[in-house]
């Protein structure tokens, strides 16, 4: 877990979840405490659903997702490689 970002989880709240649940409540936590730049680090880490990532596209637009630098792999295979270009 060195290689990760600061934890805001206890074992106990780990426990039972994903590694993509993980990386979203770990973000929550990390959002909550307000350490935004930890809470950014571990949403980087978490599949987010294609839908998720349009309407994010749709509001903040493209560059937005770019500069967070966000996964975007379910999103291409949704809408093709050049979706978030159009």
């Amino acid at each position: 877990m060195s290689d990760l970002p600061k934890s805001y989880l206890t074992d106990d709240e780990r426990a039972g979840l994903s590694q993509n649940a993980i990386y979203i409540c770990e973000s929550e936590a990390a959002d909550e405490a307000g350490d935004d730049e930890t809470a950014w680090a571990w949403l980087r880490l978490a599949e987010i659903p294609a839908h998720a990532l349009m309407a994010a596209k749709n509001v903040n637009g493209a560059d937005w997702i770019k500069q967070k630098g966000l996964r975007t792999e379910t999103a291409e295979k949704r809408y093709g490689k050049d979706w978030l270009d159009r």
